[in-house]
């Protein structure tokens, strides 16, 4: 997920954001393809960063009016399949900057839904919906964690088993849980609201070193005291 503009290229904060924000789908409404391939023998991504307005002044929708920093920055970014970012470049007069804002926009706003992101009325139906995703993520952890004896052996059967779970359930969990949380902070005590945030980098952490190519160092752990988060009090 790699973009070689130079000064204007993403941080690599910009680019979980842009993981985040796309679902790990292609942002183009008529596309949403998925970014993140198994093939069989390997694992690969298609995701490609697209300027909204151009690396420099030549390029498709440039404008001379943004600096070095806005033309990297995460609103004017957007993630898209390799097909999807060779078409609106190529075809620039038919993808307006206004076009390109409204994919990200809607896209963003269809993975609310999704995750269900709807304010709950108490803490007891805030755990009763959080619950099952915590309890799921928490038996394939157990069930698959790289903590058990095949660690020794990346290229197992269960490690590959891991990496296809971590992918396809934990964190997709994980982020609607962010997301109900996010849209339930109300009902939070100050301690959970810290756990929360523990929490968010967590999975931040997740998605970089499982769906992205950022080089990260430090892994947080998962905060134990997530398990009893809007537990009825």
């Amino acid at each position: 997920m790699s973009c070689p503009r130079g000064k204007a290229a993403p941080d690599e904060h910009t680019k979980l954001r842009l993981f985040a924000a796309s679902g790990g789908y292609c942002q183009n409404p008529d596309c949403e393809r998925p970014l993140f391939v198994e093939t069989g023998s390997a694992r690969i991504h298609i995701a490609e960063i697209a300027h909204v307005f151009a690396a420099n002044d030549r390029g498709p929708r440039g404008s001379k009016q943004l600096s070095t920093a806005e033309r990297g920055a995460f609103d004017n970014l957007i993630l898209l399949c390799s097909v999807c970012h060779t078409i609106i470049d190529k075809a620039e007069r038919d993808f307006p900057d206004t076009a390109l804002a409204s994919w990200k926009r809607d896209h963003e706003g269809r993975l609310a839904k999704i995750f269900g992101t709807v304010h709950l009325k108490s803490r007891a139906e805030v755990f009763s919906v959080i619950s099952p995703l915590m309890q799921e993520n928490k038996v394939i952890f157990q069930e698959y964690s790289p903590d058990l004896d095949y660690r020794e052996d990346p290229e197992s059967d269960m490690a590959a088993a891991w990496q296809r779970r971590m992918r396809e359930r934990i964190i997709p969990n994980s982020r609607r849980v962010l997301a109900i949380l996010e849209a339930n902070r109300s009902h939070m005590t100050d301690g959970e609201t810290r756990t929360f945030e523990l929490f968010r980098q967590h999975i931040h952490d997740l998605e970089a070193r499982h769906l992205t190519d950022v080089v990260v160092g430090a892994q947080r752990r998962f905060p134990k005291k997530m398990n009893d988060m809007m537990r009825p009090l």
